[in-house]
């Protein structure tokens, strides 16, 4: 599905993926993304994904405490551009 997901904001292609890797038991053999990050890096806007659905809202429909809970809890997995930079809101 990578294949086919563009920036909502501005349309970039292709996204880049950051993958959050919790333990081997979760990691499927299908290269499905349990958890991770897709990152825009004409904008800067990172997008979510949480157990294997990536959150690729507009900045208006997003869920700020979401987002950044989300970043607070992998942290230490997380790009620290992303983490400090990201748009629409960092830590």
């Amino acid at each position: 599905m990578l294949n086919i997901l563009a920036c909502p904001i501005d349309k970039h292609y292709p996204l880049v993926l950051f993958e959050i890797s919790v333990s081997e038991d979760e990691r499927t053999s299908d290269e499905t993304i349990n958890m991770g990050i897709l990152y825009c890096d004409k904008c800067t806007r990172f997008y979510p994904i949480i157990e294997q659905i990536p959150i690729m809202l507009p900045d208006e429909l997003r869920d700020k405490q979401k987002d950044i809970e989300f970043l607070q809890k992998w942290r230490d997995m997380i790009p620290i551009d992303i983490l400090h930079k990201a748009r629409p809101w960092h830590l």
